[in-house]
């Protein structure tokens, strides 16, 4: 099974330690020994879901799961959930016990046949080795490869997503390897071209870029000379057809009552002002297919592949009325105390197109999105769902696909806050005999989840009932924790010293601490 996902061009197996998987990790580990791919060992599943995660985030190669029975599979849930909707190609490998010792309270045997549901592109709880033709298996991988990137015929057509073969083994679990044990890396599968809704000019029209959305939408834009509603983790916001302060705009009457069209890319999540755009039933509105559920707020979108826009830009006044600049918020002094915006404005002129740059859902993603400027640079957000699991081990997954790529002298970044952090902080733990990822966690550390502060339960809450269910103090040293992994760690107190702290090499992964106010 795991020569033919090889032949079928996936790269990177992720797997994590166990008894009934020991057979597949055996026979990944010697496939990479020989060069046939590269295998990442992480303890925790959790963690080893979202690696696998990022590394598919960033390459748009499946990768592969290796576990064993039980809550090992659990663990994977949540990268499954994010991987279905997000539109990224995972294929989960699960161990299992044979169909004999289910059912009857065996140890370490639980219902694993279908336990992802309806997150997954394909479920097969397959058969035990020797009860059926070894072809069966060859077949098997090659339809989960197929499945995950939304080959015709599979899953969902040019959607790309997660897949799960459930690998029943009886004893004994593993045994001498074949001689003839061997690989040749191959490509991946191309889907089909994907079906193409031509749009024409003449309508007044707003395109909206969500997670995900990455240069397509610059380019519908461009073609159309329609306005670019970018959020700041759609990796489209750049170009000249970019609206300033989206959400000024937005909540603006005399520009939002005269739109008749509007194009949606990507999963937009970060603004009520586009949720509430998006939910009119007086507007044509097309959105583009990323992940396993279409986009239609309104009950009437127009659900689409792949859009080509006929027709020249006609209308320069509509595009000149959003685009129109704003003013200039001054630099900050570079000795002053860094605030939210000051963090995000840092890392943002940092990062340019040869780097990776990716946003947890915490308060610091939603000051991005509120305040930066039109830049090329890639992004990566886990906004499928948009919850905190896993985002340390994501970053870590797409900075080990970026080095693999080629990458260069980029730098990967994650910036994130401190509940963020926390809440994934197992994913510091590195294995010493693997490669050590290329890696900036930037921190913005203001001890507690203040995110709340923008909801509803901030007005009609107790302050103290706040504190224990909502904001959850906490004041753990960073740097203790970051010398206990192996990390290097930095603390920067001011723009200045955050620029040089971004700019430093240390030759591993390294923690940015950044002290913020309540």
């Amino acid at each position: 099974m795991l020569t033919t996902l090889v032949e079928h061009g996936v790269r990177d197996v992720v797997l994590s330690p166990g008894s009934r998987s020991q057979a597949l990790a055996l026979a990944a580990v010697a496939l990479a020994r020989s060069g046939a791919l590269r295998v990442h060992v992480r303890v925790d599943e959790r963690v080893a879901g979202f690696t696998a995660l990022g590394i598919a985030r960033e390459s748009g190669v499946p990768a592969a799961l290796v576990c064993t029975s039980g809550t090992a599979a659990a663990g994977y849930l949540p990268a499954a959930m994010e991987a279905f909707h997000a539109g990224v190609p995972l294929i989960l490998l699960t161990a299992d016990r044979p169909p004999e010792l289910r059912g009857i309270g065996a140890n370490q045997a639980t219902i694993q046949p279908d336990m992802y549901g309806a997150w997954v592109r394909l479920g097969v709880d397959a058969p035990v080795p020797g009860d059926a033709d070894p072809a069966v298996f060859a077949s098997l991988a090659a339809d989960a490869v197929s499945a995950a990137l939304g080959v015709t015929g599979l899953g969902i057509e040019g959607v790309a997503g997660p897949v799960h073969l459930n690998l029943p083994a009886r004893e004994p679990l593993s045994g001498a390897l074949p001689d003839s044990l061997a690989a040749t890396p191959g490509a991946a599968p191309m889907a089909a071209p994907a079906p193409t809704l031509r749009v024409p000019t003449g309508a007044r029209t707003v395109v909206v870029a969500g997670a995900d959305a990455g240069p397509d939408a610059e380019r519908i834009a461009r073609e159309g000379g329609w306005p670019l509603i970018a959020e700041v983790v759609s990796g489209s916001r750049f170009g000249d057809r970019l609206v300033p302060a989206y959400r000024e705009r937005l909540r603006d009457r005399s520009l939002t009552d005269r739109i008749e069209r509007v194009i949606v890319l990507g999963h937009p999540t970060l603004s009520r002002e586009v949720a509430a755009l998006l939910a009119r039933r007086d507007l044509e509105v097309i959105a583009v297919r990323r992940g396993g559920e279409r986009l239609d707020l309104s009950g009437l979108a127009v659900d689409a592949r792949r859009i080509e826009v006929d027709g020249d830009p006609d209308d320069a006044d509509w595009l000149a009325e959003w685009t129109r600049p704003t003013a200039d918020t001054p630099p900050a002094a570079a000795h002053a105390p860094l605030d939210r915006a000051g963090l995000v404005r840092g890392v943002w002129d940092a990062s340019g197109p040869h780097d990776r740059l990716l946003f947890g859902s915490s308060r610091l993603v939603r000051v991005a999105d509120d305040v930066l400027a039109a830049r090329d640079v890639r992004v990566h957000s886990n906004r499928g769902l948009a919850g905190i699991d896993g985002t340390i081990a994501t970053g870590i997954g797409i900075a080990l696909a970026a080095d693999l790529t080629g990458v260069g002298d980029g730098a990967v970044r994650v910036l994130l806050g401190d509940l963020t952090f926390l809440h994934d902080v197992g994913s510091l733990l590195l294995p010493a005999d693997e490669p050590s990822p290329r890696i900036q966690v930037i921190v913005g550390n203001d001890g507690g989840g203040t995110i709340f502060d923008g909801l509803e339960v901030a007005g009609t809450a107790e302050s103290d009932d706040l504190d224990r269910a909502f904001y959850t103090p906490q004041s753990v040293e960073l740097a203790p924790l970051a010398a206990a992994y192996g990390w290097g760690y930095l603390r920067a107190e001011t723009p200045a010293a955050l620029a040089d702290a971004l700019a430093a090499d240390s030759g591993r992964p390294r923690i940015i601490e950044v002290p913020l106010a309540r």
